[in-house]
C-alpha cells in the first residue's frame, strides 16, 4: 500500500491510501488498527508521509561510500541522531542556514524504514516484522559543523530545520519483502551524482534493527535512515556543496522519487 499525508482545501491533514491519482482517507491509528475508507480526498499540499518519533542515522554504511571517504568499514553501525523537527515535505525547501552559518551543506539520498511497533532486543531474524514501512530520504548535513570543524558537532550539523526531507510516499513493508535490492540514486539539478543500490550496504536493514534495538525501544514512528551511497558533495573534487536555488531529487526504485528545492535562511531584522 501507499500511504500519503495531505492537506485538502479546508485545511485539514490526513492519511490516506494512494492508488494511481487517487486518494482515500485512512482512519484509525497507522501503527495500530486503520482502514482505507471510501472517501476520496482531494489534496492541496503533500505532506511528509510521517511525523516521526525520533530519528536515527548510520553513518558509513554503503561499502562504496567508506571506500571513497578512504576509512575503514566499521565493526558496528556507526549512530547519530537528528532532531524530529528536522523533516521536511516533498517539494519543499531545503534552507542553507544562516544564523549559524553554514558554507557545507551537503546531500545524502537514503533508503528511510519506519519501525510501526515497539521494538526492543529483537534479533535480525525478526527486525523486518517490526518495520511498517519504507520512504525516500535526503540526510541533509552542514559539513563545517562535523568534525573536522567547530568542535565535533556531529547531531547539530544533522538537526537544522529542513535538513531531514522525507516522502513523498511511504510504501508498506508487505510491498518490499527484501529490501536490500532497491537501486538507489541522488540527483542534484537533474544530473545523478549518485548510484547505487542498497545491496551496497554494510550492515542490513534487519541488522540495523536488531542493533538499535538491543537494550532500547524503538517507538512505533521511529525512522531510520540507513546511510548514503557514493557521491556526496564533500567526496567531490572539489567539493560541491547545496547552493540556492538549486534541487536535490532521491529516487528509491519501488518507493518513488523525493524532490526538495534549495534556498537560503532569510534573517530577520529586528
Amino acid at each position: 500500500m501507499q500511504i500519503t499525508r495531505i492537506i485538502d482545501k479546508e485545511g485539514q491533514i490526513h492519511y490516506a491510501s494512494e492508488s494511481g491519482s487517487l486518494l482515500y482517507r485512512i482512519e484509525g491509528n497507522l501503527y495500530d488498527d486503520f482502514e482505507v475508507t471510501d472517501e476520496r480526498i482531494i489534496p492541496m499540499r503533500r505532506l511528509a508521509p510521517i511525523v516521526p518519533s525520533a530519528i536515527f542515522g548510520i553513518g558509513l554504511n554503503y561499502a562504496k561510500h567508506a571506500d571513497e571517504m578512504g576509512l575503514d568499514r566499521p565493526n558496528f553501525p556507526v549512530v547519530f541522531m537528528k532532531n524530529p523537527a528536522a523533516i521536511q515535505h516533498p517539494d519543499a525547501p531545503i534552507i542553507l542556514p544562516r544564523h549559524m552559518n553554514s558554507d557545507k551543506v551537503d546531500y545524502e539520498a537514503e533508503l528511510a524504514v519506519i519501525i510501526g511497533r515497539h521494538c526492543k532486543n529483537v534479533d535480525s531474524e525478526e527486525a523486518l516484522n517490526y518495520v511498517f514501512g519504507y520512504t525516500c530520504a535526503n540526510d541533509v548535513c552542514a559539513r563545517d559543523w562535523q568534525p573536522f570543524h567547530k568542535g565535533g558537532q556531529w547531531v547539530k550539523s544533522k538537526s537544522f530545520d529542513t535538513f531531514c526531507p522525507i516522502g513523498p510516499v511511504l510504501i508498506t513493508a508487505d510491498e518490499i519483502p527484501n529490501p536490500q535490492i532497491l537501486p538507489i540514486r541522488g540527483i542534484l539539478n537533474g544530473k545523478i551524482i549518485q548510484e547505487s543500490w542498497t545491496g551496497d550496504m554494510i550492515f542490513s536493514v534487519a541488522e540495523i534493527i536488531s542493533f538499535l534495538s538491543g537494550s532500547t525501544t524503538l517507538l512505533p514512528g521511529t525512522i531510520i535512515l540507513t546511510g548514503t551511497p557514493p557521491g556526496i558533495g564533500m567526496s567531490q573534487n572539489p567539493p560541491r556543496y547545496l547552493k540556492a536555488n538549486e534541487t536535490f531529487t532521491v529516487e528509491i526504485s519501488g518507493i518513488g522519487s523525493l524532490q526538495n528545492p534549495v534556498c537560503e535562511e532569510k534573517l530577520i531584522n529586528i
